[in-house]
C-alpha cells in the first residue's frame, strides 16, 4: 500500500505579540513519517529555500501545533490558539497521521519559549 500524500500549510511564527508569520504551503507530504522526521525536513526547507526571509531563517523553529483542519472551525486568535496545547502539539514519536495531521490541515511552526512566555501574556503590540 502507497503511502498517504496530502498538502499542509505550515505557518513558519517569527513573533507572537507583533502576529508575524509566514504561510508555507507544502505538497505530497508523507503522512505515515514520524513528526520528528517532518521537523527535520522542515529545518532543511528553511534553510534551503531561497524564498524564505533571513529573519526567519535565524529564528529556532522546533515545536509543531495544529492551526486548523479542513471544513471544522477556526478559532478567532490571528496567530495561533493559546488552548487545547495537550490536544493539538503534535508529540515527535507519533506519526502525523497518528497525531491527527490530514490533508489541508493548517500546522504553526514555532519557538516553544516564545510561545511560553507569549501564553503567560497575551499581549499584542502594533
Amino acid at each position: 500500500m502507497a503511502p498517504e500524500k496530502v498538502t499542509i500549510t505550515v505557518r513558519l511564527i517569527r513573533s507572537f505579540e507583533h502576529r508575524n508569520f509566514k504561510p508555507v504551503v507544502y505538497h505530497g507530504v508523507n503522512l505515515d513519517q514520524t513528526v520528528k522526521e517532518f521537523i527535520a525536513f522542515l529545518k532543511q526547507e528553511l534553510a534551503s529555500e531561497c524564498k524564505i526571509l533571513p529573519p526567519l531563517k535565524q529564528r529556532e523553529f522546533y515545536k509543531l501545533k495544529i492551526i486548523h483542519q479542513a471544513h471544522k472551525s477556526k478559532s478567532n486568535e490571528l496567530v495561533l490558539s493559546l488552548e487545547d496545547d495537550d490536544r493539538l502539539v503534535l508529540k515527535e514519536d507519533r506519526t502525523l497521521k497518528a497525531a491527527g495531521v490530514a490533508s489541508e490541515t493548517e500546522i504553526a511552526f514555532f519557538c516553544e519559549e516564545d510561545y511560553k512566555t507569549y501564553k503567560a501574556n497575551p499581549i499584542s503590540s502594533w
